[in-house]
């Protein structure tokens, strides 16, 4: 094999293999980054109330392009001590809620429209957690709670108040802030 073969030949090879480690980079940084936002979050974990992430019209936070109409919250849970009921008071601001799995994406968004008497409540648990509701609920009066199964034990869930003008600002992060995310022992 002459000299110009050889060399267009190791070129090649290293580019093949360049372009492997950083595909293979790119693909574990969700798994290698130790700031994301469930590691952020944790202290929300044990809180009841959740967390301001983004008020409106204010530009301190983490994340980096923040609606400056929205307020977002958010809170962390464990199913591993029981469901994480979510209650949340509904008020005239658009409002919506949506569950993320950990590592994952959305698994289960709701928004304001969906409130019975002005409130939101839901369940998330896992599948087994589920089903001994289930084998414990009376047939006679069932439970009137939305369940939701989640994907895995660890998640986040995002908060977002609407504040479609500046003097609604306020109102929607209290909106934001009010929603409760507690263990369901019962």
């Amino acid at each position: 094999m002459n000299w110009p073969t050889q060399f267009l030949l190791a070129t090649l090879c290293g580019l093949v293999l360049a372009g492997i480690v950083h595909l293979s980079a790119v693909l574990a940084m969700p798994w290698l980054a130790e700031q994301d936002a469930f590691s952020r979050l944790r202290s929300t974990v044990s809180a009841d109330r959740s967390e301001i992430v983004a008020a409106p019209g204010q530009q301190a936070t983490w994340l980096p392009y923040p609606d400056p109409n929205v307020a977002l919250a958010t809170c962390a849970y464990t199913l591993d001590e029981g469901p994480v009921r979510v209650q949340a008071r509904t008020g005239p601001l658009f409002q919506s809620l949506s569950l993320h799995a950990r590592g994952g994406g959305v698994f289960f968004a709701i928004t304001d429209r969906a409130a019975i008497r002005g409130a939101l409540d839901l369940v998330v648990m896992t599948r087994r957690q589920l089903d001994e509701a289930l084998a414990s609920e009376d047939p006679e009066d069932p439970s009137r709670d939305v369940r939701i199964v989640a994907p895995s034990r660890e998640g986040l869930i995002v908060v977002r108040a609407l504040a479609a003008f500046p003097s609604q600002r306020e109102e929607a992060l209290d909106a934001a802030k009010s929603v409760s995310c507690t263990i369901d022992r019962d």
